[in-house]
């Protein structure tokens, strides 16, 4: 199967936005309005990568040596490090951070991203398997396995039932706006796979 049409059209809707959901577990919520208005639009190529506070990484080093066993300062340092690109040294301070709590799925999930935007693919789906295992609702780690799926793996079918889960278990959140979008845009550019979910997205 061709896939170039279909990655072309939920490229806004989806691969521009996979750093933003999943780093999203730790950051503050947005409205669906904002989420829908930030949709079409992917990064912009070659644009410049944010820059690191590197007072601030001192700082929160110097915390996580004198205190191993702060999973927050931890949390925060594989946060400083995604937000700058530099998924490389993101992905230690998450590992050790989930060493430390192995039920906290939000950083599971943000682990999985870092190992996708590493090319890992495989990694990633790993990890979110893992964050499904303690939590199995956990909807922003089925966003993201359908963006890893459709993305990483070429697999609509897989990428398809993450997302319809999304809607099904979220109907009416910024996930399960994204998700639909997703499905709707697999669904036109190749009938049969995207499908129709049990629910739209809207309340019951």
């Amino acid at each position: 199967m061709k896939l170039e049409s279909l990655v072309f059209g939920i490229a806004g809707a989806c691969f521009g936005l996979i750093a933003g959901w999943a780093i999203g577990t730790q950051q503050a919520q947005r409205s669906p309005q904002d989420v829908q208005a930030s949709v079409p639009q992917a990064a912009p190529a070659g644009s410049s990568p944010a820059i690191i506070d590197q007072d601030r990484v001192e700082t929160l080093r110097g915390i996580a040596e004198r205190d191993p066993e702060n999973i927050e300062v931890r949390v925060q340092l594989g946060n400083l490090y995604y937000d700058g690109e530099r998924y490389d040294l993101a992905i230690p301070w998450y590992e050790e951070a989930l060493a430390l709590d192995t039920a906290d799925a939000d950083v599971s999930t943000d682990l999985g991203v870092a190992y996708y935007q590493m090319n890992q693919s495989d990694k990633a789906l790993e990890q979110f398997a893992y964050s499904l295992s303690v939590d199995p609702r956990h909807v922003k780690t089925l966003l993201n396995t359908g963006i890893v799926r459709a993305f990483g793996k070429q697999d609509l079918d897989g990428a398809a039932e993450a997302w319809r889960q999304v809607v099904e278990l979220a109907p009416g959140t910024q996930e399960a706006l994204v998700a639909q979008q997703a499905l709707e845009s697999i669904a036109a550019a190749h009938p049969g796979i995207g499908g129709q979910s049990s629910s739209s997205g809207s309340d019951r």
